[in-house]
């Protein structure tokens, strides 16, 4: 198993995983790094519009291993305000959406990354949407949703990375959470009100093609099993430095994209919530001719909620291919 290749390695932490990162990206503080449109599945089957807002702030401080957002942070704390202009200014260019996600490259109610100061003053900017969804680690969740989730008109969420519940590999993700920790966090939103959707990675590292699979359905199986409304499959990828690292030394692979059709499928068969595959840059992970058409066939499930078999067209939808 690719996992016992993990056994000659250092001890992954934030100095080795620090030690491998390249530069950052240059950034605007007032200025969010991507902003966009992007249609989604709600919970009572429409294609709304969310507007999807990627914050610039300071790096997440848990350094998780396999994360590359960091790449679009700040060396510092931005100054109060800031993350207000770039939210008012994102949802300036973009199109009215019915929903919002703040997402951040960090977390949410993590003061160094977003100042108190600002959190009212963002919730004036998108308490009219019906659903406003941040992204926080467990171990940050508390009170603070709460009142967040008070002030807003519509409904909070917040994304959570679970990654996954291989005991193995979660400890070696330096991502200093277990999973009573996720099951705490999740719990208590749930129990306020709160929804909460779950990343879960494809194929983590230390992790084989056919582990990887295993492991990402059964994270989703578990996820659902504490009341998790949506889950998000994340193929792994390589790009930050320390993925390189591991891909060149063997103790990682990217997924194919037949894994992620896979985990996504199952995912919809439990009918316990709704499943997305993400397939941003899909076209990386393609290794033959037919994962254009599996492209494609992913993207009309992640909008119908309907599990598609190979072969199948999208039948009376009306609804676009990705």
């Amino acid at each position: 198993m690719m996992r016992d290749m993990a056994d000659g390695l250092p001890r992954i932490d934030d100095r080795w995983i620090l030690a491998r990162r390249g530069p950052r990206h240059a950034v605007d503080p007032k200025r969010p790094y991507a902003c966009l449109i992007e249609p989604e599945c709600q919970t009572n089957g429409t294609i709304e519009d969310v507007a999807t807002i990627f914050i610039t702030n300071k790096a997440c401080p848990f350094r998780c291993l396999m994360c590359d957002l960091w790449k679009h942070t700040t060396e510092g704390r931005v100054a109060v305000g800031d993350v207000v202009e770039q939210i008012r200014f994102a949802l300036g260019e973009l199109p009215p959406a019915p929903h919002v996600k703040l997402y951040n490259a960090g977390n949410f109610f993590d003061g160094q990354a977003i100042p108190a100061e600002d959190i009212s003053r963002i919730s004036e900017l998108v308490r009219r949407h019906k659903t406003v969804i941040i992204e926080c680690h467990p171990k940050l969740v508390d009170r603070r949703c709460v009142e967040f989730a008070g002030i807003l008109d519509g409904r909070l969420e917040v994304a959570m990375g679970l990654e996954t519940i291989d005991p193995v590999v979660l400890p070696m993700l330096n991502k200093r959470m277990t999973l009573a920790d996720y099951e705490r966090a999740a719990r208590f939103l749930i129990g306020q009100g709160i929804g909460v959707r779950a990343f879960i990675l494809l194929r983590a590292p230390f992790q084989s093609e056919s582990e990887g699979l295993a492991w990402a359905k059964r994270s989703i199986e578990w996820a659902f099993e504490i009341c998790v409304e949506c889950c998000v499959v994340i193929p792994t990828r390589a790009g930050n430095g320390a993925m390189d690292e591991l891909l060149a030394g063997g103790h990682f692979s990217p997924p194919s994209l037949e894994s992620l059709e896979a985990a996504l499928v199952h995912g919809l068969s439990l009918r316990r919530g709704r499943v997305f595959a993400d397939l941003w840059d899909a076209e990386r992970f393609a290794g033959s001719a037919d994962d254009v058409e599996r492209i494609v066939r992913i993207g009309r499930m992640n909008f119908s909620q309907r599990i598609e078999m190979a072969g199948a067209a999208a039948r009376g939808s009306g609804v676009p291919p990705v």
